[in-house]
């Protein structure tokens, strides 16, 4: 188990594109596994590579609908919209008003290279959207209509 040190807001590397993953060995495994370990650790909905300095496109969702590792994902279609509170690991103590998607269809790579496909409604397609944005260099409060300090 290894707790990763989260990137916070202000460094370059949350504004970069991330590289397309193209080896699945154990270097990948243990992103993946130091991913998991450290979104559970910070109490978070999800996690992306870049938010640990890591510039893959590779990222974890752990929501009531299960754990999710998503490597090279693609959002497909996206149907409807919803608009509520976005927060983010790498931007503490603040949160902000986004619209997102109601509905997304994702296809990905699991760790293993195997393609896969995922729908995702409601707070599941919008923890889905934030972390594949950070692959983009895109954080929420580029999209947020607001942004406040939380309580947290």
């Amino acid at each position: 188990m290894a707790i990763r040190n989260v990137v916070q807001v202000g460094d370059d590397i949350l504004r970069k594109k991330c590289f397309e993953v193209t080896a699945f060995d154990d270097k990948l495994a243990q992103l993946m596994d130091d991913l998991r370990d450290t979104v559970r650790k910070e109490e978070g909905a999800g996690l992306a590579a870049p938010q640990v300095g890591v510039l893959r496109r590779a990222v974890v969702v752990d929501v009531s609908e299960g754990f999710y590792e998503l490597i090279n994902p693609v959002i497909v279609e996206s149907k409807g919209e919803q608009r509520g509170y976005e927060g983010c690991l790498s931007v503490r103590g603040k949160r902000g008003v986004v619209t997102r998607p109601l509905v997304v269809k994702v296809e990905y790579c699991d760790r293993h290279g195997k393609r896969k496909k995922l729908v995702a409604r409601g707070f599941f397609a919008r923890a889905v959207c934030h972390e594949l944005d950070h692959l983009d260099g895109v954080l929420y409060t580029d999209r947020a209509e607001r942004v406040e300090r939380s309580d947290d």
